[in-house]
């Protein structure tokens, strides 16, 4: 009986320690979640603040950059001209409408023109049209808005003098603030815009250039351009095969005659950088006075030239050669039964004889004799 209440008490102890365990377990697992449930909340209220606070520097900056000078300016520029739109249109309304119902959609058409014309003007300045494009929509726009002031300005008299002029004023202001603020959006492009526009400005003036100095080469480059598949030969590609077709160079800008040129400069250079002959006694002079005072002898050795003998254009000496074109015949006395063999004329040398050297050959030869002088028939 004893071992069975020993087990009993031993079996509720058991269940005892169990019920301290599992309620140790609940309330560190219910502490644990309340800690998670804070730290969620503290993370939700810290992303609600950085939401907040991302909105509000997204308002400011969506207002800095709608309210930059620029914006208000365009933007209050055009808030003007409806305004100007709207003053003008009832006067011209009544005056219409007291002649004839039927004119009642005249003062719409007029003041539509004025604008339609002035966002013409705003269209051929990003169109870069030509200039008397902008000032004969600019004429037109004015036209329109000087018709509808004096209609203004007609019906705003009978009312009182300040009122016609103010009606007119109101009038003409909506198109002369619209004409300024496309003059300032021209003038205000960005530098790399403007340096674009400049570019291509400047590329249009060569372009129209060169085909007026080279009418031949742009017919034929056009005419390479017109026979090969459409985008397959680019202009420049074409312009220097039709340059190497015309002038038979692939080099652009020169032509036979500037290549001639170039020849002819290039021998006279030569011939100019041709040191001048010194004569013996000189030569042997200089030597002498350097041997006998070494010390003013520069520190580099001297190069002589040696004087050729002098010979007469050409190369031909004074002398001329005489030569023949047959062996010498026999010094026997022919015999007096055979009659004497005559003999043919000596060939003599004159003068333009023979092909003269050219001025390249010259101008190689003298670059020879300076690059490899000789001092007494040796080369240094």
């Amino acid at each position: 009986m004893s071992s069975w209440f020993e087990e009993r008490r031993a079996d509720k102890a058991a269940d005892a320690e169990q019920r301290r365990e599992d309620k140790a377990f609940e309330s560190k697992l219910r502490r644990e979640e309340a800690r998670e449930a804070k730290k969620e909340k503290r993370e939700e209220k810290a992303q609600r603040r950085r939401d907040k606070a991302a909105r509000r520097q997204a308002r400011v900056a969506r207002r800095e950059k709608t309210l930059t000078p620029g914006n208000v300016y365009r933007r209050g520029t055009l808030a003007l001209v409806a305004a100007s739109a709207l003053a003008s249109l009832p006067a011209q309304i009544m005056h219409f409408v007291t002649i004839s119902v039927m004119l009642l959609p005249l003062p719409f058409a007029l003041e539509g023109a004025a604008w339609v014309m002035n966002a013409g003007v705003a269209y051929a300045d990003e169109r870069k049209l030509p200039a008397w494009v902008r000032w004969l929509l600019r004429a037109f726009a004015m036209a329109a808005a000087s018709f509808a002031a004096w209609i203004n300005y007609d019906y705003g008299r009978h009312i009182a003098p300040a009122v016609g002029f103010g009606l007119a004023a109101v009038t003409l202001l909506g198109p002369l603030f619209f004409e300024v603020r496309q003059w300032v959006m021209a003038l205000s492009f960005d530098p790399a815009e403007r340096k674009r526009r400049a570019d291509e400005k400047a590329r249009h003036k060569h372009e129209k250039k060169r085909r007026k100095d080279h009418r031949t080469v742009a017919d034929v480059a056009d005419r390479l351009i017109s026979a090969a598949p459409y985008g397959a030969l680019k202009f420049e590609d074409a312009w220097v095969r039709a340059w190497a077709i015309v002038h038979g160079t692939s080099e652009p800008g020169m032509t036979p005659k500037l290549h001639a040129y170039a020849v002819q400069s290039a021998a006279a250079l030569a011939a100019a950088q041709e040191p001048a002959p010194v004569d013996e006694k000189t030569i042997r002079r200089r030597i002498i006075d350097h041997l006998r005072r070494p010390s003013t002898a520069p520190v580099q050795p001297l190069r002589y030239v040696l004087p050729t003998p002098a010979t007469t254009a050409l190369g031909v000496s004074k002398k001329p050669q005489v030569a023949t074109d047959l062996p010498p015949s026999s010094k026997k006395a022919p015999e007096e039964k055979k009659a004497a063999r005559r003999q043919p004329p000596r060939h003599r040398r004159s003068k333009n004889d023979s092909v003269p050297f050219h001025p390249i050959a010259k101008a190689a030869a003298s670059d020879t004799a300076r690059k490899y002088t000789a001092v007494n028939g040796h080369h240094h």
